[in-house]
């Protein structure tokens, strides 16, 4: 085979070898949750993890007056776009996404100690809340930092929770599980005990709707479907 037919050759086949086939985009995750890299493993999406350097509380100080839902909306984007501008995510999708637990209209985030945690608990033993996860997509293929595409969704299910003692609510929070989880609590681990049923896509509960996904990834040009075979 002659350079020319070579160079033609190369040319109709893409990027990757495969004849029209063009390399599936790189997919970075901006955040450090163990959750959301576990449900991007089973639904077979490959991807690399870089942790934002946000400030989550200051962002919600700085809108006091974003609700629970748009509070979640704002802190994935902030996530997303801050790991956008690294060296490391070039080229890639750089998915963001932040989970903000609601009960009678406040906004519950990460409890952190565990005496904050068991208060919450006592709040929302045998009652239903609402958990919302934001998600925001930004596409650095362009290069250019000025403009570049995004999307961004919302996923919210509704959390009924059993009615907990003290001293049950007490032994899961020794366990250290619930201190790093928006209200407190898990339906992928230990809290799943206390959780009696979610109205809306458990993955968004989780931290990550593999659904929304879907749909920002396909308003940005690309199939989700594509990515397994990267």
């Amino acid at each position: 085979m002659s350079a020319e037919q070579q160079a033609g050759r190369a040319e109709q086949e893409g990027p990757d070898g495969g004849a029209g086939t063009p390399a599936a985009p790189r997919l970075v995750l901006a955040s450090a949750s163990p959750s959301r890299a576990r449900i991007l493993e089973a639904a077979g999406i490959p991807f690399t993890v870089l942790v934002s350097d946000v400030d989550e509380d200051a962002i919600a100080a700085a809108n006091p007056l974003a609700g629970p839902a748009e509070t979640a909306e704002l802190l994935a984007r902030a996530k997303a776009e801050d790991v956008a501008v690294h060296a490391e995510a070039a080229g890639a999708l750089v998915v963001g996404c932040d989970s903000v637990f609601e009960l009678d209209g406040v906004a519950y985030g990460k409890p952190w100690e565990p005496e904050v945690a068991l208060e919450r608990w006592r709040m929302q033993s045998g009652r239903t809340g609402r958990l919302h996860t934001g998600h925001w997509v930004v596409d650095t293929r362009g290069g250019a930092a000025i403009s570049r595409p995004a999307a961004g969704a919302l996923s919210s299910a509704s959390v009924t929770f059993a009615e907990v003692e003290e001293v049950d609510a007490a032994a899961y929070v020794a366990t250290g599980e619930p201190l790093q989880c928006a209200g407190a609590f898990t339906i992928d681990g230990r809290g799943a005990a206390f959780v009696e049923s979610v109205d809306g896509d458990p993955n968004a509960v989780i931290g990550l709707s593999v659904s929304t996904l879907r749909t920002l990834l396909a308003d940005l040009g690309v199939s989700l479907t594509a990515l397994w075979q990267s």
